[in-house]
C-alpha cells in the first residue's frame, strides 16, 4: 500500500481546507445576495397586495386594528395624511386625504372600501385562505382578494405611481375611506359616518365604491344596488298525534305558503331566463332556513305535529320596485291570515332617496361625473359593459340615498365571480392592470373641475 509522507499529507489537507473555506465564502456570498433579492422583491405592489391580504379581517372577530395599522403605513409613505374615527367603539374607520392644489372647488371625491371580509372554511380552500399563496399561474388565493381588498390596495398603489409620474398634487381633493361592517350591513361603519359631522366636512361631490369581476373582457360598472329584505314567514295550527288528519296544521300552512312564494320567485325568474330583466332587474326571493318538528335528542319525534313552523326568505328588489306593493303582496299572499299565517319584514336599507326618488346614479349627460369617469377607462385601454344594477348590496346605497353620484366598480375582468366562495382570488397580472386603470381614473376625476356639486 502506498502512504503519503508526512509532508504530502499536510499539503494535502491545508488544500482541502483552503477549497472548504472558499466554496463556503462563495455559498454565503450568494445566499446574501439572494437574501437582498428577496428583500428587494418584497416591497412591491404585489408583495405589498399579499400582506393586506395576510390580515384576516373575517367576521366574527376581524383584526380591524391590524389592518389600519397597516393601511396607514402605506399612507404615509406616499405622503397621505390619516385619520382614525372610533363612531363605534372598537370599529375603527380609516380617512386618508390627498389635498388638492384647489381647495375653493366646492366638492371632493371618495374612493370607498371597507375592512371586514366574510368568514371562509379553510378545509374547503386548496391554499389556506390567509396566507395570500402565489401560484406558479399568477393566482394569489386569498379572502378578500376580489371582496373588497384588491381595490383597497390599489387606490394607494395608483396615487403612489401618479405622485411619481404625471399628477404629484390633484387639483380637486382626494379621500380614501376604509370603513368596517360591510359585510354584517355596515350600520356601525358607512351607516354611521355618513350621519357624522367628520363626513359633512369631507364635501363630497363622487364616490368610487366596489364593483365586481367580469368573466368577460369588459370592466363592468354599477349604477345602483338592490336592497334586501329579511321575510321571516310564521304559521300555527293545532298540535296533535302524528296519525290525524288536520284541516290547517302548522306545516301543512306554511308549506301553502311557501308554493304561493315558490310562484312568485318562478315567474321573476322566467322573466330572467327569457332575457326580459337581467338577475339584478328583477326581485329575488330566495329560502334561507325552515324551521319546525318537535326535537328529541338529535332528531325529532315523529308521531307528533307541531304547533309553530318557520321559514325565512332572503329578498332583494331593485330600485325600479315599488316596495309597498310588495309588501301588500307579502301581507296578502304569502301570508294571509286566514291560513294562520304572521310575517315579519325586516328592511335592510332604503329603496328610495332623501327626494323620495329610486337610488340610483345616473349614467347619462345629466351626471358630469360619468363622461369623465367613463372616458377615463378608454384612455386607460378598457372596454366599458352597459351599466348595470348590482344583485346584491354595497355601502353604496348609503352614498346615494344623500343624492352623491356613486358608481360600483372593482376593474377585474376574465375573472370567475369569486366574492364569497371557497378559492376565492386574483390573479397578479388583473390587479397590476387594474391599478393602471386606477391610475387614469384617479387623474381624470381629481383634475375635473366642470361639477359644482
Amino acid at each position: 500500500m502506498y502512504r503519503f509522507t508526512p509532508p504530502i499529507f499536510l499539503l494535502l489537507l491545508l488544500l482541502i481546507t483552503l477549497s472548504t473555506v472558499l466554496l463556503t465564502a462563495s455559498q454565503s456570498t450568494h445566499q446574501d445576495d439572494q437574501v437582498r433579492e428577496e428583500e428587494e422583491e418584497e416591497d412591491t405592489p404585489i408583495t405589498r397586495f399579499q400582506q393586506y391580504l395576510r390580515i384576516n379581517t373575517a367576521h366574527p372577530t376581524p383584526d380591524y386594528a391590524s389592518a389600519v395599522s397597516y393601511l396607514t403605513s402605506q399612507a404615509h409613505s406616499i405622503g397621505l395624511t390619516a385619520r382614525t374615527l372610533h363612531l363605534t367603539p372598537s370599529k375603527p374607520l380609516l380617512l386618508l386625504t390627498w389635498a388638492g392644489t384647489q381647495p375653493s372647488l366646492p366638492s371632493s371625491l371618495l374612493l370607498n372600501s371597507h375592512l371586514d371580509s366574510v368568514p371562509a372554511e379553510p378545509s374547503k380552500w386548496s391554499h389556506p385562505p390567509f396566507s395570500a399563496s402565489l401560484t406558479p399561474d399568477g393566482r394569489i388565493h386569498a379572502r378578500g382578494a376580489q371582496d373588497d381588498k384588491s381595490i383597497s390596495m390599489q387606490y394607494l398603489e395608483a396615487i403612489r405611481t401618479l405622485r411619481k409620474t404625471t399628477l404629484p398634487n390633484p387639483i380637486r381633493t382626494v379621500h380614501i375611506s376604509y370603513v368596517p361592517d360591510e359585510e354584517i350591513g355596515g350600520a356601525d361603519g358607512w351607516g354611521r359616518f355618513v350621519e357624522s359631522e367628520a363626513f359633512d366636512e369631507l364635501r363630497v361631490g363622487f364616490v368610487l365604491d366596489e364593483g365586481q369581476a367580469s368573466v368577460g373582457d369588459q370592466l363592468r360598472v354599477f349604477y345602483a344596488d338592490r336592497c334586501p329584505w329579511w321575510v321571516i314567514l310564521r304559521a300555527v295550527g293545532a298540535p296533535g298525534h302524528g296519525s290525524r288528519m288536520y284541516d290547517g296544521s302548522a306545516v301543512e300552512n306554511l308549506m301553502r305558503s311557501v308554493e304561493v312564494v315558490g310562484k312568485f320567485r318562478e315567474a321573476q325568474f322566467d322573466a330572467v331566463k327569457a332575457g326580459l330583466a337581467a338577475p339584478s332587474e328583477v326581485v329575488s326571493v330566495n329560502p334561507v332556513y325552515f324551521k319546525a318538528g318537535i326535537q328529541s335528542g338529535e332528531g325529532f319525534v315523529m308521531n307528533m305535529q307541531p304547533s309553530e313552523a318557520e321559514a325565512g326568505f332572503d329578498v332583494r328588489l331593485p330600485p325600479t320596485a315599488d316596495p309597498d306593493l310588495l309588501k301588500r303582496r307579502i301581507l296578502e299572499e304569502w301570508a294571509p291570515a286566514h291560513w294562520n299565517l304572521t310575517c315579519t319584514i325586516s328592511e335592510r336599507g332604503p329603496i328610495r332617496d332623501f327626494k323620495g326618488r329610486p337610488i340610483m346614479t345616473a349614467t347619462n349627460d345629466s351626471n358630469p361625473w360619468w363622461s369623465v369617469f367613463s372616458n377615463a377607462i378608454v384612455a386607460a385601454g378598457g372596454k366599458l359593459a352597459k351599466p348595470e344594477i348590482l344583485a346584491s348590496t354595497t355601502d353604496a346605497r348609503f352614498l346615494r340615498q344623500r343624492g352623491i353620484p356613486t358608481l360600483g366598480f372593482s376593474p377585474m375582468t376574465n375573472t370567475p365571480i369569486l366574492l364569497h366562495d371557497h378559492n376565492e382570488f386574483l390573479k397578479d397580472t388583473v390587479y397590476l392592470r387594474g391599478i393602471e386603470i386606477y391610475e387614469h381614473i384617479i387623474s381624470a376625476l381629481s383634475s375635473f373641475k366642470g361639477s359644482s356639486t
